[in-house]
């Protein structure tokens, strides 16, 4: 008798349920798809072409302080403010003020449109070095055809 109960026993699976990964995953590439415009977020302007050298890699965890002048000549940082909230002097010059008693050695940089008055570009410049920025590098883009 006790041969006959082993056979009618049931036998583990050794088989993996992949439906609920499947799910899971499928839920994660819609939240990913969702989120990444979101990510990119910012004020667009057309960089002057420049053959530069590229800025070297930063080995510090978080990003450069960066000050947009668009081409009306408006304001924008990247921190301390929503990045498409255009910024006076007065606002400008504390935000930096702010990031750059946090972290004396943020490195910080001016994205100034090529279609603005050069003027507005010294003003960003100016209140940056007020704010307590020892450096300021300017950003550009590589002019057509050329590699970074």
């Amino acid at each position: 008798m006790s041969v006959s109960r082993r056979s009618h026993r049931r036998r583990p699976m050794a088989q993996i349920n992949v439906v609920p990964y499947i799910d899971v995953m499928l839920v994660l590439l819609v939240i990913f798809l969702v989120t990444a415009p979101i990510l990119k977020q910012g004020v667009q302007v057309d960089l002057p072409k420049a053959a530069a050298k590229p800025i070297p890699k930063s080995t510090q965890a978080q990003e450069p302080l960066t000050v947009t002048v668009d081409s009306q000549g408006r304001f924008f940082v990247n921190r301390g403010a929503p990045p498409t909230q255009a910024l006076d002097t007065a606002a400008l010059r504390h935000i930096v003020g702010q990031e750059l008693k946090q972290d004396p050695k943020l490195p910080v940089y001016v994205k100034g449109d090529s279609h603005v008055d050069y003027g507005r570009v010294v003003v960003a410049m100016t209140i940056l070095q007020q704010a307590g920025a020892g450096k300021v590098g300017l950003i550009t883009e590589p002019p057509p055809g050329k590699k970074r």
